[in-house]
Formats: structure tokens, C-alpha cells, sequence
């Protein structure tokens, strides 16, 4: 049976210790039901013989603050969880951090529960990374307009400096937030131009790369960053929501003739990079991608 199909673990009197080769994760998030997470970790588990649990853990659901669920996760024997939307930036209070660099991009998704308190970790920051590379190679980003500077925006931006964009033009609905995430980018000292705009059609005019990072087409939520007659001009879009993997912005996208890079690649690719950090195994990503053809899209 699946995992999904028992009760939940915090509802599960049936559950003892773990044993040896088990591993229990789980993810952390206000919208996931439809989540692939779940099928990514428990099908690593069976191609590395370890028998994995993933529950996805919503607080408002369990009628548990994130504070709570964090504490009854970490109490209960993970070994560590994922975070998504809307916690990636509130979970770093609760964490250490060695990596410097993980400690200026101010977002985590990925907790390990280690004997000597817990450890945070950003794999979407190496996963965006991946995901462009697999679909642009080397040709760079150019000047890119990032829409939403949250927990993910965050880390794309730092992504997006790494792979040499030449600007990346900051926007959020809190303006606030787009200036802070500004000013920790120029902090850095690289050779990337960061401006700030107030509006996202604006933002996007003379941008060869157009970012979503904001939840506008998740499901459940629907809708686009842009309208459609936005992008003509740009050469490339990102998407970083994947439920559905088809959002209306990256559809409008492929009707203008613009490349797209599917939130999907970087599911995968900070999902593998998570699973490496929780369990020290390194897993073939071709293996675990043909494993899970017709539970997730290639």
C-alpha cells in the first residue's frame, strides 16, 4: 500500500523504531497535495535498498503551526524534511547553517536532524543552476527580469549570478523585498547589474530571461506573472512552479516562440541534491528518472 494511503504518522500508533536501512523524510508546506516529492524520495529509496516513508506534512491541515510540525518532525525520528512555500525563509531561525553562502541567500528547503541539533541546506540554489544548464548549456543568461524574490527567488538569484547573468531585474509585490534581496546581491561584489522595478511588465522590457518565482500558476492558484504580449523580445523563460508542469506562463511562453526550462528540472534536481544530503547515497539520475516514467513527466 502507499505510504499515502495510512494514516498519518502523527495519527500512527502503530509506528516503532526505525530500523536500520528505514529512513523517514518528509516535506513541510502550505499547498503541496499534489507534490511529486513523495514519489522522487521513495522511488531513490528502492533503487539504493533503503525503505523510505515521505509524508507530506501541511501545517494548516495537522492544525499545527510551522513551528509545531517542525518540532513533532524533528521528535518523531526524520532524518530530515523538505521545505517549500511559505516557510523557506522562517525555517532558517530554526537551523544551522555552515555555508556561508547558504547564510546570505536568507532561504533553506532542506533540514537534516542530525544528533547535534539540525542543519539547513538549499538545494534549489544548485538545482536551478542544473535545470538551466541541461536546457541552455553554456550560453548565458543575459540580462534576466526574476518575478518574485522570495524563499525560491532567492535562491534563483544567486543561481543566476553563478551561471554569469549580466542583470537581474529584481520585482515583488513588497517592494521591500525586492530591494533587500538587491542589496545582498550587490553585496557580493560580482559583476552583475541588480536593479529593482516596482512593476513586472517594466521589468521585463529589453530582459533576455524571464523568471517566475512567484506561486501565480501553481495549482490551486492559477494565473501568470505576465501578461502574454509581455514576453515578445526575450529568448528564454523559467518557471519554478511544477504542479502542473504546463503552467499558463510557460505556455504563452512556447506560443512566442521563447525557449522554456520547466520547473520540473528543478524539482529534480534539488530533489537528487536532497537526497544525497539526507542519506550520503549517490543516486544515478538517469535510473531514477527512467524508475519514475509515468508518475512524474520526463
Amino acid at each position: 500500500m502507499d505510504r499515502d494511503e495510512k494514516a498519518p504518522f502523527w495519527k500512527d500508533s502503530t509506528i516503532t523504531a526505525a530500523a536500520t536501512n528505514s529512513v523517514k523524510l518528509g516535506l513541510i508546506g502550505d499547498n503541496i497535495i499534489q507534490s511529486k516529492s513523495p514519489r522522487l524520495h521513495r522511488t531513490a529509496g528502492q533503487l539504493t535498498g533503503l525503505d523510505v516513508t515521505y509524508d507530506r506534512l501541511i501545517p494548516k491541515d495537522m492544525g499545527l503551526s510551522f513551528d509545531e510540525v517542525f518540532e513533532l518532525a524533528r521528535a518523531s525520528g526524520f532524518r530530515g524534511i523538505n521545505i517549500t512555500y511559505p516557510y523557506k525563509e522562517v525555517v532558517t531561525s530554526k537551523v544551522t547553517v555552515s555555508d556561508p553562502l547558504l547564510r546570505c541567500i536568507g532561504a533553506l528547503n532542506t533540514v537534516v536532524f542530525d544528533s547535534d541539533g539540525p542543519k539547513g541546506f538549499n538545494t534549489d540554489y544548485t538545482g536551478f543552476m542544473n535545470a538551466y544548464r541541461s536546457v541552455r548549456g553554456t550560453e548565458q543568461p543575459g540580462v534576466v527580469c526574476l518575478i518574485g524574490t522570495g524563499g525560491v527567488g532567492k535562491a534563483v538569484a544567486f543561481g543566476l549570478i553563478g551561471l554569469g547573468a549580466q542583470a537581474i531585474h529584481c520585482v515583488d509585490l513588497d517592494p521591500a523585498k525586492a530591494a533587500s534581496l538587491a542589496d545582498t546581491l550587490v553585496a557580493l561584489g560580482s559583476q552583475t547589474r541588480i536593479e529593482v522595478f516596482g512593476d513586472a511588465v517594466a521589468a521585463v522590457d529589453g530582459a533576455d530571461g524571464i523568471i517566475n518565482c512567484t506561486p501565480l500558476g501553481m495549482v490551486g492558484i492559477g494565473g501568470s506573472p505576465l501578461p502574454d504580449d509581455a514576453m515578445q523580445g526575450a529568448a528564454w523563460v523559467f518557471d519554478a512552479v511544477y504542479t502542473p508542469v504546463d503552467t499558463q506562463f510557460l505556455q504563452d511562453a512556447q506560443r512566442a516562440g521563447l525557449t522554456v526550462i520547466s520547473g520540473y528540472e528543478l524539482f529534480f534536481g534539488q530533489g537528487v541534491d536532497a537526497w544525497k544530503i539526507f542519506t550520503g547515497i549517490e543516486i544515478d539520475h538517469a535510473a531514477l528518472r527512467i524508475a519514475i516514467q509515468g508518475y512524474l513527466p520526463s
